[in-house]
């Protein structure tokens, strides 16, 4: 019963993302191509809502829903790191036509081909898991 919450946020922003056509294969080439504002309007909602939502949380002193104070760690100064996991990330993205989200939530939708491409990204995570002591942080 603790975590229906969370299930049912989870639900809501599902279906947010599949009204919205975020989900949308084609909405993804589009953007990949310049071709349609939509997907960039989605994301630097996003994006301006985070950054209003962080400003708030250090504003106010918000705490988490267990009472405790909400911890931010300071970002890492380093430029490549975010560069090529921003690369790897993208090429995944524009191969798979989905993003971590909604590859669950595609899946949800009857897209049954998303079982592969959540295969691929659990392997590619453990992959990860087993180099991760030897990659530079």
């Amino acid at each position: 019963m603790k975590f229906l919450k969370f299930l049912l946020v989870g639900v809501f922003f599902g279906i947010v993302l599949v009204k919205s056509e975020a989900v949308s294969w084609y909405r993804i080439f589009e953007m990949f191509k310049f071709q349609s504002f939509h997907m960039y309007g989605i994301i630097g909602s996003a994006v301006g809502l985070g950054i209003l939502f962080i400003w708030g949380f250090k504003k106010f002193k918000v705490k988490s829903i267990d009472g405790n104070k909400i911890h931010l760690p300071p970002k890492n100064k380093s430029f490549a790191r975010y560069m090529i996991g921003g690369t790897i990330f993208g090429f995944g993205w524009a191969l798979a036509g989905a993003c971590p989200g909604p590859m669950y939530i595609l899946l949800g939708t009857g897209v049954f081909s998303m079982l592969i491409v959540i295969a691929a990204a659990l392997l590619g995570t453990f992959v990860y898991g087993m180099l991760r002591h030897k990659l530079p942080h």
